[in-house]
């Protein structure tokens, strides 16, 4: 292949043809390729041989100088590429001739370098926010935020990853509790203090923000999070954050996880919260989060998860929850909530698990609750419940746990739990239950404390009738 340079001047550019078939035989790095083309012509240049080629021994010179080994054909005694030499070759005449030529492949050879480079790095107002992030922070066991340096944080430093298409930083996860290497090598959990800068707001391609487990981190949200358009992760589980959660947060459109649980998050759940229409993940238990559930919870209607357990909310449970479809999952426990059970809930057709003990909850149990044979994890302990335990087990009954202690429960034990298909753990213990305990399972496994405080009951396990 031929090239007219200036005044009908033509030169070989067998080089440049050998650089993109070695890039697509052997996948080097372009930046690579391009550093040994450019080194290469200006090597040349300055020491213009006869039968110099564009790429003399381009690659046995390389072991020595990269200290890697030699890369092999399937042909062991070929290195690389089999490339005649005349097809690499331009005589002494011909650099003579073609000086400005040469200096206009070394020139495009540079350039060419430059934009693989920076393709290949990340941005550097990305890399400044970073920094700025880490600063805040101090971690002194692991030495994770050692790999922070240098130009390259997209594909070197400790829990960054970016975008393959646009090199901006997508990914944030460090967790202090983890199977990595590096916590296996250090024989311990993870341990961290300072606070999460607000710089962290710069990176507006973040899609997934994880600090968690480093069991001293304080300070606050910032605010300025709800301005992440594309932020989809947001788990802060497991340290010492403090203050509100932030009053905007409904903005967040694509989040799908909110996990600030185990810290000391303080207020009432923002308004805004259920405007988070893909959130499917909310785990706000044990902080001192207080006011009321939002009435209108329900319109979350991808959440299939709801813990906020061990806080101290009040008022009622919300009805509207009962219109989550996906709602497989239900923590309200150890709060202040008051009012009933909504009979809804017994109609929801994939909630598994519902935990609503130690609150204040009055009234009856709803019948159509323990008629729902998806349900199979039921805490309705220590609180103010009353009324007769409703009798409408069967067959298709599968409870792993059902706990209804210490509530104010009256009359005897239903004898359709005896028809149950399986009944793992009961606790019917405090109440005011009276009778004859059924026979047969699953009352033949448990043991007396599971019956222990009540009125009058009799039987076994308790005393005979």
């Amino acid at each position: 292949m031929a090239m007219t340079m200036g005044h009908g001047k033509s030169f070989t550019v067998s080089g440049v043809t050998f650089l993109l078939t070695t890039l697509f035989i052997t996948k080097l790095p372009f930046s690579f390729c391009l550093c040994r083309l450019a080194h290469q012509l200006s090597s040349s240049s300055r020491n213009p041989n006869r039968n110099s080629p564009i790429f003399p021994g381009a690659f046995s010179s390389y072991p020595s100088l990269y200290n890697v080994p030699l890369l092999q054909t399937q042909h062991p005694s070929s290195s690389i590429l089999s490339v005649p030499p005349s097809a690499l070759t331009l005589n002494s005449d011909t650099y003579l001739e073609m000086g400005l030529t040469r200096n206009f492949l070394v020139s495009t050879a540079t350039v060419l370098l430059a934009l693989a480079l920076a393709a290949d790095a990340c941005s550097p107002s990305d890399r400044a926010a970073l920094l700025d992030f880490k600063a805040a922070l101090n971690e002194p066991y692991l030495g994770i935020f050692n790999t922070w340096s240098g130009t390259e944080c997209c594909t070197n430093w400790y829990g960054v990853s970016c975008d393959p298409e646009t090199k901006r930083v997508a990914d944030i996860v460090l967790r202090g509790e983890s199977e990595d290497p590096i916590f296996e090598k250090a024989g311990r959990s993870g341990y961290m203090t300072g606070s999460i800068s607000p710089s962290i707001c710069q990176l507006d391609r973040l899609t997934t923000l994880v600090v968690a487990d480093w069991k001293d981190i304080s300070g606050e949200i910032p605010a300025c999070v709800t301005s992440l358009p594309n932020l989809r992760i947001l788990d802060l589980i497991g340290n010492k954050i403090s203050g509100q959660i932030p009053a905007d947060i409904g903005k967040l459109s694509r989040l799908t996880v909110l996990n600030l649980a185990d810290n000391q998050i303080s207020g009432s759940l923002p308004s805004s919260i259920v405007n988070l229409n893909s959130l499917m993940h909310l785990e706000l238990s044990n902080n001192k989060l207080s006011g009321e559930i939002p009435s209108d919870i329900g319109k979350l209607s991808m959440m299939s998860r709801a813990l906020l357990s061990r806080n101290q909310l009040t008022g009622p449970i919300p009805s509207s929850l009962a219109n989550i479809y996906r709602l497989a999952d239900l923590d309200l426990s150890m709060n202040q909530i008051t009012g009933s059970i909504p009979d809804q809930f017994g109609s929801m057709p994939v909630l598994s698990t519902l935990n609503l003990d130690s609150n204040q909850l009055s009234g009856e149990i709803p019948t159509s609750l323990l008629a729902n044979s998806g349900l199979n994890i039921l805490n309705l302990s220590r609180n103010a419940l009353e009324g007769n335990l409703p009798d409408v087990f069967g067959p298709k009954t599968y409870f792993t746990t059902i706990d209804l202690s210490y509530n104010n429960l009256r009359g005897s034990i239903p004898k359709s739990l005896s028809s149950a298909k399986y009944v793992g753990h009961l606790d019917l213990s405090h109440n005011h239950l009276c009778g004859p305990i059924p026979d047969g399972s699953p009352f033949d496994h448990l043991e007396a404390s599971s019956f222990a405080n009540n009125d009058c009951l009799c039987g076994m396990p308790l005393r005979t009738c």
